[in-house]
């Protein structure tokens, strides 16, 4: 069952599903992990991505080299623009349809995740950090057309990537360009290679996919690893199923590092599976107070430890932040992003829908994250190093040292 709510559900603006429930930083924020596209990908600071792989997980996007006309805006512009906030968004209705089948866990693209690597080549960009897959998607069309983890990517549509931040990278796989559109699937993208020392030139054509925001993994026999990347319909329930899997006596790593937010509902969702109950978040929506609250039945016997790091916001602190607050998790990894507002969408006469904040999330505790972000239990130097310090801790934990 999903979390409750303390009072009626957050407000829908038009039945039926084609505007999402109240979520929390998908879009302003998203950037700073490369992992959604569009106007927030000019909001945000933090190249985090450079850090984790991120995929060609989007759509806006130019079809053919040429940009399509933009579908109007400028009502939910100047709604935006009134509000003074900066995490406000203003989309198309076109775009907005993109973001909902996001948050339904699709997108639109080939396949692939890519990382900077600092890499062993050699020739004249020796020194460049290298751009290069880690990820295919089975029976994507990148998997289709031969094109395999460790390939470099050297250039999207004839252009180098040699020195562009991997969220810059990541856009060009998206076609992504400032007033233009969401690709259609059928869209197609040219990719230079590199695979086994012989450069090659592969064209695919995007299509739309299912997102695998939920990923469990034993890394050994005492620990779970589960990897939540963004909080999209489904993602707590498989959660759920990630945690009822972790073995006897293993504990389990909670891996937010990365995931920017999503939709609050599933966070909390996810809260759910490790906690007997209680309390998740409170926060605001237009003066009026709300609770979030963990069903009962969670998981509360296994260890667990949450690896965080720069890029963890939204949902995501909310979520880390219940775990920490309600005892329940040991925090490893570096001070997350501090964004903790609420939006809603608002469609308007035009079609547009301009995405407000309506309120700020506090913890079980009472912490107001927007400043500071959440401070781990145990700080980390490096990113290197995180996810052995926390493997250690967990560990310890499991084994009752």
């Amino acid at each position: 069952m999903p979390a409750k709510w303390n009072s009626a559900p957050p407000r829908r603006v038009r039945s039926g599903g084609a505007l999402t429930l109240v979520f929390v930083g998908v879009l302003a924020t998203g950037a700073a992990t490369g992992s959604w596209g569009g106007d927030e990908s000019r909001s945000a600071d933090r190249d985090t991505a450079a850090r984790i792989p991120v995929g060609d997980v989007e759509e806006p996007a130019r079809e053919g080299g040429e940009p399509r006309e933009a579908e109007p805006r400028d009502a939910a512009e100047e709604l935006v623009s009134r509000s003074g906030d900066r995490w406000s968004s203003a989309y198309s209705a076109r775009e907005y349809d993109g973001l909902r089948r996001k948050l339904d866990g699709e997108y639109v693209g080939t396949g692939i995740s890519v990382s900077r690597q600092a890499g062993a080549d050699t020739g004249a960009d020796a020194d460049e950090r290298t751009v290069r897959v880690t990820e295919v998607a089975p029976d994507s069309p990148a998997a289709r057309a031969g094109i395999r983890p460790g390939d470099r990517l050297r250039s999207v549509n004839g252009t180098s990537v040699a020195t562009k931040p991997v969220t810059e990278v990541v856009a060009m796989l998206r076609g992504t360009a400032e007033g233009t559109t969401a690709a259609d699937p059928g869209s197609a993208v040219r990719l230079g290679l590199t695979s086994e020392g012989r450069d090659r030139t592969e064209t695919v054509r995007r299509v739309r996919l299912s997102a695998e925001t939920v990923v469990s993994e034993q890394l050994s026999p005492d620990v779970n690893r589960i990897k939540i990347a963004h909080f999209t319909e489904d993602s707590g329930q498989r959660v759920r199923e990630a945690v009822r899997s972790t073995p006897d006596g293993a504990g389990i790593l909670l891996d937010l590092r990365g995931n920017s937010g999503g939709l609050v509902t599933e966070a909390a969702e996810a809260a759910s599976a490790l906690l007997d109950g209680g309390l998740v978040a409170t926060w605001d929506d237009d003066g009026e107070q709300r609770s979030l609250y963990a069903e009962e039945g969670g998981n509360t016997e296994s260890p667990v430890v949450v690896l965080v790091d720069g890029g963890t916001m939204s949902a995501a602190e909310l979520l880390a932040g219940a775990l920490q607050d309600r005892g329940r998790a040991v925090v490893v990894g570096n001070r997350t992003f501090g964004k903790a507002s609420v939006q809603v969408p608002h469609e308007m006469a035009d079609g547009s829908v301009a995405e407000l904040t309506v309120g700020h999330y506090v913890t079980p505790a009472g912490r107001d994250l927007r400043r500071e972000g959440l401070t781990p239990d145990l700080a980390v130097e490096t990113e290197e190093s995180a996810l052995n310090r926390a493997r250690t801790v967990l560990s310890g934990l499991a084994s009752g040292s």
